[in-house]
């Protein structure tokens, strides 16, 4: 397996603990020109029989950048609920591969958010995404 580290920039990201925990660990980098990164690095638990990271570590990874960008969209934070979450895979991610979810939020109404972005592995896109969130402001 290559460096279990991240890459420079990114800070573990500290989701609250459960089941989050189980499918990472989750990583968080600033980004001047959008949401925040998501990062992921394919360890031993996200393999399947087929030596490739398992379509449900994607679609779980695809569901926690695009909340996440939603959640931290304003202050004070949001609550997002996924109402539909759709993945595209275009290709597999194997043993070691650093993965950066890149999103946009596309749009934020009173009560629905919609989001779109990819998982990218270096430069190449492994999967496409898309969802649509309940948002419950704390006010």
């Amino acid at each position: 397996m290559t460096d279990p580290n991240p890459p420079q920039g990114y800070a573990p990201a500290g989701f609250s603990p459960g089941f989050l925990d189980h499918g990472g660990p989750y990583f968080l980098k600033d980004n001047a020109a959008g949401p925040r990164l998501v990062g992921l690095r394919i360890c031993p638990h996200h393999i399947n029989y087929q030596d490739a990271a398992h379509g449900g570590v994607i679609s779980t990874f695809a569901d926690v950048a695009l909340s996440h960008a939603v959640y931290d969209a304003e202050r004070p934070r949001l609550a997002p609920s996924t109402i539909t979450l759709q993945v595209n895979y275009l290709l597999g991610a194997k043993l070691g591969d650093w993965l950066e979810a890149r999103v946009r939020i596309d749009r934020i109404g009173g009560r629905t958010a919609y989001t779109s972005g990819e998982i990218l592995r270096g430069n190449e896109p492994i999967a496409t995404m898309s969802g649509v969130f309940a948002i419950k402001r704390n006010v």
